[in-house]
């Protein structure tokens, strides 16, 4: 049995995996779902100061103060970032990395740099107006304006996101990740959710060097939306379980 860390990605603190968690444990694993530092039941917590090294110190603080091992490393979302940087400096910690609908992150990249420019420049709009100039406030899940990403989620798993998501510490997703020249080896899988393995391939065969990073990762796809541990919870752990016996 493995030992899984679950990071959620933006907005969302350890409650979004609670579904997930309970079924990983009911396979045996043993679960730790996270809430990174300024989100969630830690939201007192963020300050102007808390960017993407606040959130990976807070993984590896994790991985070594409970000196969890053979480690299967779990980013959702924005959590690839984080996800990435800890898996650099601990790599001996683990035994797989899995994104979820995600990536690893290129070095000298963040994820603002993924991000549309309409949609850069209205996230920095809505930081400056309604985050006091430091944090990110969460959209408005509204499936009209999000059909693909929101896709699978009932009205109620909507309400959820609405009233449990909490503004995301803005240079979380503006800072660079910096990774290490000769980039630690980790067995990684990849759960594409709102594209199909086949587009990742394409992004891999493209030759651009913020994909280079896919080659050889273990491709999965479970169709849904971007939300998958509340739009299909229990073939999200599935497939989890799965990848953590492979």
């Amino acid at each position: 049995m493995a030992t899984f860390v679950l990071v959620p990605g933006f907005w969302l603190g350890a409650w979004a995996w609670a579904e997930v968690a309970e079924a990983l444990r009911a396979h045996g694993h043993d679960c730790h779902p996270v809430t990174l530092p300024g989100l969630a039941e830690r939201a007192a917590e963020g300050t102007p100061e808390t960017d993407l090294a606040t959130h990976v110190d807070e993984l590896v603080g994790l991985l070594e103060g409970n000196d969890l091992r053979d480690v299967v490393l779990v980013g959702h979302s924005g959590a690839n970032a984080p996800v990435t940087g800890a898996a650099d400096r601990v790599p001996e910690r683990l035994r797989r990395l899995v994104y979820v609908d995600t990536a690893p992150m290129p070095d000298g990249m963040c994820v603002a740099d993924f991000w549309e420019p309409e949609y850069l420049r209205a996230a920095r709009e809505r930081v400056d107006a309604e985050g006091d100039g430091w944090r990110l406030p969460p959209p408005p899940f509204d499936p009209a304006e999000d059909p693909e990403e929101l896709a699978g989620l009932t009205d109620e798993q909507l309400e959820l996101l609405r009233q449990r998501a909490t503004p995301q510490p803005f240079r979380t997703a503006a800072e660079p990740l910096r990774r290490p020249g000769a980039t630690p080896v980790v067995p990684t899988s990849l759960i594409a959710n709102t594209i199909t393995p086949d587009e990742v391939q394409a992004m891999i065969d493209s030759g651009s060097p913020a994909f280079a990073v896919l080659a050889g990762v273990d491709l999965h796809h479970l169709p849904t939306g971007h939300w998958p541990m509340l739009s299909r919870p229990k073939d999200l752990t599935d497939m989890l379980d799965q990848i953590a016996q492979g």
